[in-house]
């Protein structure tokens, strides 16, 4: 987050009722719904991660033990369950 001048960004109009409520104090102003992206949607992790899960659920279901999963990805036993047994 980073700080902007009000006057370099607001019409005088709205600066002026702004000022109404708030005078030389910080003010956060949310961004807009939907203008935020969810964790990892950007770097791509997220989707990284859907795809590791799907490929142990499939190896899961294709005889691979939970221990075996738990070695090959690096993960404790009971994270492995949880990927699993999880709905998506």
């Amino acid at each position: 987050m980073k700080y902007i001048n009000a006057e370099a960004v607001f019409p005088k109009r709205l600066l002026d009722e702004l000022q109404q409520y708030v005078q030389g104090d910080w003010i956060y102003i949310p961004a807009m719904k939907g203008a935020r992206k969810a964790w990892g949607e950007r770097s791509g992790s997220r989707e990284a991660l859907r795809l590791r899960n799907e490929e142990i659920r499939l190896a899961y279901t294709r005889g691979r033990s939970i221990e075996q999963l738990s070695s090959q990805f690096g993960l404790a036993y009971d994270t492995v369950k949880k990927i699993i047994y999880s709905k998506s």
